[in-house]
């Protein structure tokens, strides 16, 4: 959400930055929500001016009744009551346009980074750098469901057609002991980096929700807690940043950094749907983020150690990268700036999302207050930034297709090896 003093000053910055987003079906947005802010200010000035006015004759009717002049002070409570009326009728309305102009504000988008790339949609992100040599093999590599059912590690078919439905999935033996060694190898590995580890909740209450991210987001992507105000998180990232809701951090305590695990829950309401068969796309799995809370001036900094924690952990695994910059059409009406982090995959002969890294600017903590007390005593919002370090289904098929042997065996690296109780490799189970 963006500062309505901006939006009054600038009102063609904001309707710009709508067009860069093609939005522009919320531009009329920008003259209502300035509309209505005059008219808060308007209601505001008034009440004060009435309020001042009501102290006036306050003293009065204590002279006139000092004086005996009874009558005229009669006359001048009938005149506060009518003050007192008008006031009651005008904080009704104040807080009607408030709500009003609150509602409006949180759907115009944060305005960009002059960094991003203008475009429609996620086919014009543009590409950054890669990272390891991508390789498609001699031999064929099966689908990635193929090679976790010639380990006995997958069952969909109970899951889908007796548990819980399409979205779902068993994970088995092996490939469940490979996915538990890659979230605690995660774990360490953003220890290591000096990230605190914690465990958030895993439902968090719709005040929250709509502090991290935008309705249409929260449509798409929430389960709602029948009969209760609970939401269940489609990451973990908005539990660590409702952490900081309504706090004052110290600017001696900045940044604060943390890497979090939990289950993560996602309707994936939208275009992309799920798949019959894969696990690209499923309601629940298991991730591992990291979050930063900073000073304004620091973020872009700490921006791009962000998705480099991401490059370094998936080489780390013999797994090649790419780094793509979101275009602005492709970013959330929260992001300031974001990019991607896409792994190859030999199977397809192409690289797909594995991970993406935010910056929010403030606009996280403007709508859940998360402020700084600065050194000289003035306190400013800080900066919110979030990127996934790994999110397993969709890592262990690249990780599954990039260490794969020609006799389906698939190869363990060695900063895994002490997960998997050092093991260097796991060997098929089905000829």
């Amino acid at each position: 959400m963006l500062d309505i003093k901006f939006v009054r000053e600038n009102p063609e910055i904001v309707k710009q930055n709508i067009r860069n987003k093609f939005q522009d079906q919320k531009l009329e947005l920008v003259d209502k929500v300035i509309e209505l802010d005059k008219k808060n200010r308007e209601i505001k000035q008034e009440v004060e001016a009435l309020r001042a006015e009501k102290n006036k004759f306050a003293k009065l009717i204590g002279n006139l009744m000092q004086q005996g002049k009874k009558e005229e002070a009669e006359e001048a409570k009938k005149k506060t009551m009518e003050s007192d009326d008008r006031i009651k009728e005008l904080t009704e309305s104040e807080k009607e346009v408030e709500q009003e102009l609150k509602k409006n504000m949180m759907v115009i988008p944060n305005i960009i980074d002059p960094s991003v790339p203008i475009g429609k949609d996620d086919t014009e992100n543009v590409e950054i750098e890669r990272f390891g040599e991508p390789v498609v093999p001699d031999f064929e590599i099966p689908y990635h469901i193929d090679i976790m059912e010639s380990f006995n590690g997958i069952d969909l078919k109970t899951a889908r057609e007796k548990v819980a439905g399409n979205g779902f999935y068993y994970l088995m033996g092996d490939i469940a002991r490979l996915h538990s060694a890659v979230i605690s190898y995660a774990r360490d590995f953003m220890i290591d980096r000096g990230f605190t580890y914690c465990v958030p909740p895993f439902m968090i209450r719709s005040d929250v929700v709509s502090g991290v991210m935008s309705f249409a987001e929260m449509d798409a992507m929430m389960y709602k807690i029948e009969g209760e105000d609970l939401y269940l998180i489609g990451t973990s990232e908005h539990s660590m940043i409702g952490k900081f809701r309504d706090q004052t951090i110290p600017e001696a305590d900045l940044p604060q950094t943390l890497t979090s695990y939990s289950p993560c829950f996602r309707k994936e309401k939208g275009a992309h749907g799920l798949e019959e068969r894969g696990i690209y796309r499923i309601h629940q799995f298991e991730k591992q983020e990291m979050i930063v809370v900073c000073k304004p001036e620091d973020s872009p900094m700490w921006f791009d150690k962000l998705w480099q924690n991401t490059v370094d952990f998936f080489r780390s695994l013999d797994i090649p990268v790419r780094t793509l910059e979101c275009c602005s059409g492709d970013l959330a009406d929260l992001k300031v700036k974001s990019l991607d982090v896409e792994a190859w995959s030999p199977h397809q002969k192409k690289y797909f999302e594995v991970g993406s890294c935010s910056n929010l600017g403030d606009a996280q903590a403007r709508r859940l207050q998360i402020r700084v007390a600065g050194e000289n005593g003035k306190k400013y919002l800080a900066h919110t930034l979030n990127n996934t370090v790994v999110a397993p289904p969709r890592m262990l098929i690249a990780f599954l297709e990039n260490n794969l042997n020609e006799d389906g065996s698939v190869n363990i690296p060695k900063a895994l090896q002490p997960y998997m109780g050092g093991k260097t490799r796991i060997e098929k189970k089905v000829k």
